[in-house]
C-alpha cells in the first residue's frame, strides 16, 4: 500500500488541490474534533497537507505523523513535520507522549485495524482520545467507491453519471477497506474507549459535494466522512 502512494504522492495533493470544497469540508470537520486536544499524533499523515491547512488557518499545531509511504512522507517533512516512516501496526505511539492520536482518513487503509485501536487505547494517557475519520463503508461515497473497486475503473456504463467529475484516484480507491460506522464503533468499545461522540459532513451526494464547503454537524447518519471521537477514560 505504501508502494502505491509513493508512486502518486502528487496526484493525492492535486486531487484534493482540484476539489476545494471537498478538501475545507474536511479539514472543518477535523478541526471541530481537535478542540483542547494536546499534543496531537497524525497517524497516517499522508503529505501534510490537512496538517498544514489545520496550523495556518484553524490555529491547530500537528508537528508529529506517522505515514507508510517515503513519498508522502518527505512532502511532509518539507511541510515542517516530523515523520516517521512507518505502518500504523508497526508504529510505537509512545506510552502518554501524546493526548489525541488522529487517524484523519486513514482507516480504510489499515488493515489491522483492532489491533492499532487497541495499541491506541494502551499509549493515551487518562483522559486522552482517538479520532477516527473516514468515508464510512455504509455511505454514498462508501458504496460507489466499492463499486469502483470492484469493477477496477471509472469508466463504466455502471458508474456513468454518477460520480464526481474529478473522482478520487482508482489507485487509492482499489487498496481501500472502507469500515461502517457501527463496525468502528465496537472496535472502540471493545479496547476500552468510551464517550463517543459523532460529526459529519459532506451530506450531499458525491456530484454535488464540491460545489459548496460545508460546517460538520453531530451525528453519522447524513455524512460521507465522518469522524468518530473516542476517550480513554
Amino acid at each position: 500500500m505504501g508502494k502505491g502512494f509513493d508512486e502518486y504522492a502528487s496526484a493525492y495533493d492535486a486531487w484534493f488541490l482540484d476539489n476545494r470544497n471537498v478538501l475545507y469540508s474536511e479539514a472543518n470537520l477535523v478541526a471541530s474534533t481537535l478542540h483542547d486536544a494536546g499534543r496531537i499524533l497524525s497517524v497516517g499523515c499522508g503529505s501534510g497537507l490537512f496538517e498544514t491547512i489545520l496550523r495556518k488557518e484553524y490555529g491547530i499545531a500537528i508537528d508529529d505523523g506517522i505515514e507508510p509511504s517515503t513519498g508522502m512522507a518527505e512532502i511532509a517533512r518539507k511541510r515542517g513535520m516530523r515523520v516517521t516512516v512507518a505502518t500504523a501496526e508497526e508504529a510505537d505511539f509512545g506510552r502518554g507522549d501524546y493526548d489525541t492520536l488522529l487517524f484523519n482518513g486513514t482507516p480504510s487503509y489499515i488493515g489491522d485495524l483492532a489491533s492499532v485501536v487497541r495499541k491506541a487505547y494502551e499509549a493515551l494517557p487518562e483522559g486522552g482520545r482517538i479520532v477516527l475519520i473516514d468515508v464510512p463503508k455504509e455511505s454514498s461515497y462508501g458504496m460507489m467507491y466499492n463499486l469502483a473497486k470492484a469493477l477496477g475503473t471509472w469508466d463504466h456504463p455502471l458508474l456513468k453519471g454518477v460520480y464526481p467529475p474529478n473522482p478520487y484516484p482508482i489507485e487509492f480507491v482499489e487498496v481501500a477497506d472502507w469500515r461502517t460506522t457501527a463496525e468502528k464503533i465496537e472496535l472502540l468499545e471493545r479496547a476500552g474507549f468510551r464517550d463517543l461522540r459523532f460529526a459529519q459532513t459532506l451530506t450531499s451526494h458525491p456530484l454535488y459535494s464540491d460545489m459548496a464547503e460545508e460546517q460538520p454537524s453531530e451525528g453519522y447518519g447524513k455524512g460521507d466522512y465522518v469522524a468518530v471521537t473516542a476517550f480513554k477514560r
